[in-house]
């Protein structure tokens, strides 16, 4: 037990360290290390890494709210759009999709070549290759958040990690973006975790998440997340797009060994 806990508070803070810069909580990555390092089983995984985000996510947004960041009806979009698709996510996950190899490679193929794109961008100088207009109309806004909420719900990663490459890489700012996609991965987290604890009532299956890695892991990430949302102002915008577009790559790569294996 205190070797689990000790793991895990160290891996949250260093993976909330590292990623909420770029607006991701770190859970992403922190899945397959709970998998293989601390043999967490499915889908008790999904609400575990949902409650990393609950305890980890008030460390960054308070520092983000505190520096002004966290402004705008961008997070508010984002929100409203991932909170219901994360509870359709979240049952399904439960009653139809208990080994989701399906889902890893769909977001594989998506984070991947984004990822890649992403890096391409911020190496190369942007008057050989602007950026898009990043602006997206409300009602597509929502929809994406509504799609990736329900990705969220089945896979436990409050959906920051897919919304800041795709609205990156529509060209706004990563100062802008990252607030927004933290904002969204709490709110959907906290509703998702508590939809698990509620269908862990109605299933026979190991559902409840593993509550000590959870919030030994989610201790490490709210200080992870703190220190990484005070960095962010002192790196230049083409360093947080080279970090977010390694990121997504690497998790593309990673999701796609796993659904290929």
């Amino acid at each position: 037990m205190d070797w689990t806990v000790l793991g895990g508070l160290a891996a949250g803070l260093v993976l909330a360290t590292v990623t909420a810069p770029v607006g991701v909580s770190g859970a992403v990555f922190l899945l397959p290390v709970q998998l293989s390092v601390f043999g967490v089983p499915s889908p008790a995984v999904t609400p575990t890494n949902l409650l990393f985000n609950v305890v980890a996510g008030p460390g960054a947004l308070w520092r983000y709210r505190r520096d002004g960041a966290l402004h705008g009806d961008l997070a508010r979009r984002l929100v409203l759009g991932t909170l219901p698709g994360v509870v359709v996510g979240a049952t399904v996950r439960v009653f139809a999709l208990p080994g989701p190899d399906v889902f890893r490679l769909l977001i594989s193929v998506l984070l991947l070549p984004l990822g890649v794109w992403l890096c391409l961008r911020a190496l190369t100088p942007a008057h050989r290759l602007p950026l898009p207009s990043g602006e997206l109309p409300p009602r597509t806004l929502t929809g994406l958040a509504l799609a990736v909420g329900v990705i969220g719900g089945v896979y436990g990663i409050g959906g920051g990690s897919l919304l800041g490459p795709i609205l990156v890489g529509r060209g706004l700012p990563v100062a802008r973006v990252a607030p927004a996609a933290l904002a969204a991965t709490f709110a959907t987290s906290l509703v998702g975790a508590a939809a698990y604890a509620l269908l862990s009532l109605m299933s026979s299956g190991d559902v409840a998440p593993d509550w000590w890695l959870g919030f030994a892991c989610g201790t490490g990430g709210l200080m992870g997340g703190y220190l990484g949302a005070r960095l962010q102002p002192r790196l230049p915008e083409r360093a947080l797009r080279l970090l977010l577009g390694a990121l997504a790559a690497g998790l593309g790569a990673v999701y796609a060994a796993q659904a290929l294996n």
